[in-house]
């Protein structure tokens, strides 16, 4: 896969073009905008044209763009070449954002019934509207015959439901009411979703009838508007398809990928897609969103990388393996390098500062918010970089005023919703902080970081039960995160599941084993480094053995009490391996605990050397001092009762 041929890289070349020039064409300009990035990443074809003039012979002309023998028949050919100068206005008014008009060129419109007749008086249309027969909210209510639509160009029709589409989602944003104000309830529909499925509905039942072939964007379309229907299995279906007869739409492949929750479903449409390059991308891309940092992907990700040496979104998807398993210093490095490269490039600078803000690199932060702020300040990825300087400042007041001002531009910014959750648990505000944390879910299931939220903010407010649920589901997203499950013990602990709690809390110990829990909790403040090396986490044992207490199974209480105290040196075996390792966590405050426990039991059993011992410890630690102190002077009385009375 790193070592393509030259004719296999021509071809990929031209491919790629298509693809700009396709997708731009039907105004998908975000996947124009990826496919051309990835095509200036490819290795330049030797520099043909560098030293040599135009016109010599010594210069090869470039790969022709197989424009018209990709996906296109003589039919289709005929009617695009038929409206032309339609296709170019309509594209014209799209672009000046005119939706409406743009559609109108195509699909049959007209204004609402009497709107502009002189007997329409103001009086009449109120008692219209007391009879509910107009709806309200939008401007016309145009019935698109599906009939009307199939002497069109595949293309043409593209252009005009994807700008009925657009004008829905136009009118929805002005329609919806402040970002968690009042009367947000979440629940604005783009009302133009109807009329686009039933006229795709018709046209793709006459396709076969019709003798067309279809070129995979109207799949694209329908998948999209399937999906917001929440239709999730017709809509994997027609994307599939979508992927099948055109596969360089990536727009394609991130709603595909928008709709798969577990790495079975991810596994499941592999064995459906086409195996090509962009099926090799997007399955490294899927991965990533699922926080699937495994070898494998990594190294599929280095063998990408070796055909587009210098991409950005591969790059990005590199960085972003790396920020899920909380590596930050390579993240943060891989991050930096693609900002030095392309200074003006805003995507995924949310992740970016979500990583300066862990590190606690506040001058990095505020350089980031500077700059993006100086290129577009208009971005949803530049007002929660701004959010997160004002939220490391302690300032969340204005952390939420930024991330509002995010969603206010992107309403399914899946970032700003998470991050102003975790600004309103700062703030003490629970039904915010919910609130936020359900629309994340809502913009993305995959998303942990939400579902802990969620967890943590019930766990406030003493619901645990709902707290479990929450933090199950986070633990189901990342299994080997060992803050989720020891989260889901707690939750076992409190709702009185004892054996269940010890069973979440030995998997959390089996989970740090496997994942470093890192610098930083998902909230961004600061937790204790990663237990590895052997070392088991302290906290975890400790909450163990108190549960044991709890089923008064002292003995294995006093086990695990015992195996707190010994990950104060680390294990055993440190010393074969040259010190490398490093020691143990040393005294801690759950330590200290542990050695109190163990020495009031040693006390109870009548073990007053061990016990005398473990009291004495407690003391020239200074830690637990008065309490420790108390109990060996227990212990010397009871020694010399015991001399006296013998």
């Amino acid at each position: 896969m790193s070592s393509l041929s030259a004719a296999d890289l021509a071809q990929l070349r031209a491919q790629l073009q298509d693809a700009v020039l396709s997708c731009t064409e039907r105004c998908l300009y975000q996947s124009a905008k990826w496919a051309a990035e990835l095509l200036n990443s490819l290795p330049s074809s030797d520099d043909h044209g560098s030293d040599t003039e135009i016109d010599s012979p010594m210069s090869d002309p470039p790969p022709q763009t197989p424009t018209d023998q990709i996906h296109k028949d003589a039919m289709e050919l005929r009617l695009e070449a038929r409206e032309m100068p339609k296709f170019l206005l309509a594209k014209t008014f799209f672009d000046c954002r005119e939706y409406d008009r743009c559609a109108a060129v195509f699909l049959p419109s007209g204004l609402p019934k009497g709107s502009i007749h002189p007997t329409s008086s103001p009086a009449a249309k109120l008692k219209q509207a007391a009879k509910g027969k107009p709806k309200m909210g939008t401007p016309s209510r145009t019935r698109t015959s599906p009939e009307s639509v199939q002497g069109l160009s595949q293309k043409a029709l593209f252009l005009a439901l994807y700008a009925k589409y657009m004008a829905g989602e136009k009118r929805m944003n002005e329609d919806s009411e402040m970002i968690l104000g009042p009367q947000d309830g979440g629940v604005t529909l783009n009302k133009e979703l109807a009329v686009i499925s039933a006229v795709l509905q018709e046209w793709f039942a006459n396709l076969q009838a019709s003798g067309r072939h279809s070129q995979g964007w109207l799949e694209y379309l329908y998948g999209i508007v399937l999906a917001k229907g929440k239709n999730e299995k017709l809509a994997i279906e027609y994307l599939i398809r979508s992927v099948h007869r055109y596969a360089y739409n990536w727009g394609a492949w991130q709603e595909l990928s928008s709709l798969l929750g577990t790495v079975e479903e991810l596994q499941q449409v592999l064995s459906q897609i086409p195996q090509n390059i962009m099926a090799f991308i997007f399955n490294i891309s899927a991965s990533q969103e699922l926080y699937q940092s495994t070898e494998q992907v990594h190294n599929s990700l280095t063998q990408i990388l070796g055909i587009f040496q210098t991409s950005a979104f591969l790059q990005t998807q590199r960085g972003l393996l790396h920020y899920h398993t909380k590596d930050f210093e390579e993240a943060e490095q891989i991050f930096s390098n693609l900002l030095e490269t392309d200074p003006y490039r805003i995507d995924s600078l949310d992740n970016y500062s979500n990583i300066l803000y862990v590190m606690g690199l506040r001058p990095k932060l505020a350089f980031l918010a500077q700059l993006a702020t100086a290129t577009d300040k208009f971005r949803p990825e530049t007002c929660c970089v701004v959010g997160n300087y004002y939220s490391l400042k302690s300032e969340h007041e204005k952390a939420v005023m930024y991330f509002r001002r995010a969603l206010t531009l992107d309403r399914n910014f899946l970032s700003a919703w998470t991050l102003m959750g975790h600004e309103f648990v700062e703030m003490k505000n629970t039904h915010a902080a919910i609130e936020s944390y359900r629309r994340a879910v809502d913009v993305n299931r995959k998303d942990y970081r939400a579902w802990y939220g969620l967890g943590q903010t019930y766990e406030v407010l003493e619901m645990h039960s709902y707290a479990l649920f929450y933090h199950q589901r986070a633990a189901a997203l990342r299994p080997y995160d060992p803050k989720m499950w020891m989260a889901v013990g707690q939750c076992f602990g409190k709702v009185g599941k004892v054996m269940n709690g010890i069973r979440a809390y030995k998997r959390a110990l089996v989970a740090g084993s496997y994942y470093d829990t890192g610098a930083a909790s998902s909230f961004g403040s600061g937790e204790n480094p990663g237990l590895g090396g052997g070392i088991l986490d302290p906290d975890v044992l400790y909450q163990i053995a108190l549960l044991y207490e709890r089923m008064q199974n002292t003995q294995e209480c006093a086990s695990y009490m015992e195996l707190v105290l010994a990950q104060e040196e680390g294990p055993e075996y440190e010393e074969s391996f040259g010190g490398e390792i490093g020691g143990g966590v040393g005294v801690t405050p759950t330590t200290s605990k542990a050695r109190l426990w163990l020495a009031r039991y040693e006390y109870m059993r009548g073990m007053y050397q061990r016990a005398m011992e473990l009291a004495n410890e407690l003391c020239q630690d200074g830690v637990e001092v008065e309490d420790a102190k108390a109990l060996v002077r227990d212990i010397r009385s009871r020694i010399d009762k015991e001399r006296g009375s013998s």
